[in-house]
């Protein structure tokens, strides 16, 4: 009878590692990452006029990513929020791949699509339509299916007025209206959104909250890099802050006081 019972409980502890191995989207181990940064040192006149005319400069290496270690999962809202220089931002950037770790190792599963820099993609002296081609695309969806959701994506956006509008006469918040509306029809399964809510109206705002927690509840992982504190206790179900390149808290929304 003990055989039996320890059978059924190795068995289903191997099928509920399983399960939460399959929930994993980003799974990030002891990442570091540091860059080089000018530095001013103190030297004689000629010594100033000798380095600005052979463009060499002091450098010192600063740490911006210390032992990070992290895992996200399916339907996470996560918000990271921290000062300047404490190391969101190249986090975010080395989980979309735009960096890469010096030391540490990173895995994302499933696809990722990432709104770092509003406009990135976008061709200004081209329309708002062609633009939601070259975007679709470079968020992988095919042109067949960019032009189903064609109209889907300029109905979330709101921008129905301005489709033959080149994107250069666009403000801030209508590009972001615009990328914003272009990745969530791209279907991913991980979306990186960095700084994407400082600009534009309250309305986009709560539209777009809404969008993120429906598509968190059929299984996307969210991560949202932000100052506004507003908007993470609004829409993050978990709440991390970095200072010094560390992760210093870690809170599920519920826990927070």
């Amino acid at each position: 009878m003990r055989l039996v019972l320890a059978r059924i409980l190795h068995s289903y502890k191997i099928q509920n590692f399983h399960h939460k191995n399959k929930m994993k989207k980003i799974i990030i181990k002891n990442i570091s990452k540091s860059f080089n940064i000018g530095t001013e040192k103190k030297q004689s006149a000629l010594a100033t006029i000798l380095t600005t005319v052979s463009s060499r400069e002091s450098k010192k290496r600063f740490k911006v990513l210390d032992d990070v270690s992290l895992e996200i999962v399916k339907g996470d809202i996560i918000g990271i929020t921290g000062s300047n220089g404490s190391g969101k931002s190249t986090l975010l950037r080395i989980i979309a791949g735009i960096y890469t770790p010096e030391s540490g190792t990173l895995e994302v599963r499933g696809k990722i699509i990432s709104i770092i820099n509003l406009g990135v993609g976008l061709i200004e002296r081209l329309p708002m339509r062609d633009n939601i081609f070259i975007v679709g695309s470079l968020f992988g969806m095919s042109k067949k299916l960019i032009k189903e959701k064609f109209e889907s994506i300029i109905d979330f956006s709101g921008l129905h007025k301005f489709v033959g509008t080149k994107i250069y006469q666009f403000s801030a918040g209508m590009i972001q209206r615009l990328a914003f509306s272009i990745a969530i029809h791209a279907d991913p399964d991980i979306l990186l959104l960095d700084e994407v809510f400082e600009v534009g109206d309250e309305s986009f705002k709560r539209q777009s909250g809404d969008k993120i927690r429906q598509m968190a509840s059929e299984g996307m992982a969210v991560v949202v890099v932000s100052h506004d504190m507003d908007i993470i206790g609004r829409y993050c179900k978990r709440v991390i802050t970095m200072d010094n390149g560390r992760i210093i808290s870690d809170v599920l929304k519920n826990e927070r006081t």
